[in-house]
């Protein structure tokens, strides 16, 4: 399958600006909260467990389908293969981390993807879904190293996986309405302004609870607005501890891109995440990298703007 791409230049401010304007950000909405540059851990140990050492080397952010795919009317034929979307980002042996929809005629439904993968001839898999099982209470799998593939859409991170220096997050006591990511992104737009700046890379709940959605099945009838989404979609409070792929970019480049979009998961659970539920004890950890480049893959044609939360 031949798909569409578009790629745009983003800014790529020093890491240690990008920390500072972080820190002050994270500082508006957490009660302790550090940003700093450092060599980034093997990400292939716990707690993390990635399927690739670090987040450097060639970074770069994908948008592929979207949200138009699956409503109002779902189209079950959108499925790609994250091994060729490496391909269409320029890095064919990438790291890939991201949130998408899960491969339904693997899993049998529709489903969160959490994807993990490294392409090319180092090929592994570490990518997870969370489904709503038969009881209507959330089922965390492991997809088997030869099924790669995701549906519908996918917000992804790609890099040559390497060791290098990286932006490492620290934030605790979450003191206002405004989620991790949601600060982390607004606050490079606010410094930043017309000038796109994305990251990628993976955070960690460590303590406290996240508010997380899973989406049933897939909807007997249209989608049309945001109440008819969140009325369709199952939400659920998951506990720490919970491993996130994130990814955000600071304003759209033009390119109808989704701007930040996290899926995570833990020992029995997973989703995609909205905000912790436990703003007195929430401590997170995180390490992003500044993408390079944008690419959007696959774009719609025929689009909205609801159902992006």
């Amino acid at each position: 399958m031949s798909l569409s791409v578009e790629k745009k230049q983003l800014h790529v401010p020093p890491l240690e600006e990008v920390a500072t304007v972080l820190q002050s950000a994270l500082k508006n909405s957490f009660a302790e909260a550090s940003v700093s540059v450092v060599e980034c851990p093997d990400l292939t140990k716990p707690p993390y467990g990635l399927e690739a050492v670090g987040l450097c080397g060639s970074p770069r952010l994908g948008d592929v389908g979207g949200v138009p795919n699956l409503m109002p009317v779902v189209q079950k034929d959108k499925l790609y293969d994250i091994r060729d979307l490496a391909k269409s980002v320029d890095l064919p042996d990438g790291f890939v981390i991201g949130a998408g929809a899960g491969p339904h005629p693997h899993v049998g439904v529709n489903s969160e993807l959490m994807a993990n993968l490294v392409a090319g001839d180092r090929a592994s898999n570490g990518c997870h879904i969370a489904k709503v099982n038969d009881a209507g209470s959330y089922q965390l799998m492991k997809l088997p190293p030869t099924e790669t593939r995701c549906a519908l859409m996918l917000n992804m991170f790609a890099s040559e996986g390497q060791s290098g220096k990286v932006l490492h997050i620290k934030a605790k006591k979450r003191t206002n309405d405004t989620n991790l990511v949601t600060c982390l992104r607004k606050g490079l737009e606010e410094f930043y302004g017309e000038k796109a700046v994305g990251l990628g890379g993976t955070f960690r709940l460590m303590q406290g609870r996240a508010k997380c959605h899973v989406m049933p099945d897939f909807p007997k009838a249209p989608l049309t607005c945001d109440a008819d989404v969140n009325k369709w979609l199952k939400f659920y409070d998951m506990p720490a501890p919970m491993v996130f792929l994130s990814t955000l970019i600071s304003k759209d480049v033009d390119l109808d891109l989704r701007i930040e979009h996290s899926h995570g998961y833990g020992k029995d659970c997973g989703g995609h995440y909205h905000y912790d539920t436990t703003p007195d004890a929430v401590e997170y950890e995180g390490y992003y990298n500044v993408a390079e480049l944008m690419y959007r893959i696959d774009r719609p044609i025929v689009t909205h703007s609801f159902g992006r939360n």
